[in-house]
């Protein structure tokens, strides 16, 4: 959701948070989930906590 609001392709985001394209896609299709150090590169690429990526806030 975060990535389509600020209009980034998968690439994009995969680039700034150092992962492959591939794994950004297993995580939104739900085969997959981030481990922490991606969430901690999630928050502070898309400035938000921890808790909300993960659905508690």
């Amino acid at each position: 959701m975060l990535r389509k609001e600020k209009a980034l392709g998968q690439v994009q985001l995969a680039k700034a948070i150092g992962v492959s394209k591939g794994i950004i896609s297993l995580w939104e299709n739900g085969l997959r989930e981030p481990n922490m150090s991606s969430l901690i590169a999630l928050a502070e690429y898309f400035n938000v906590t921890i808790d909300y990526l993960v659905g508690l806030e």
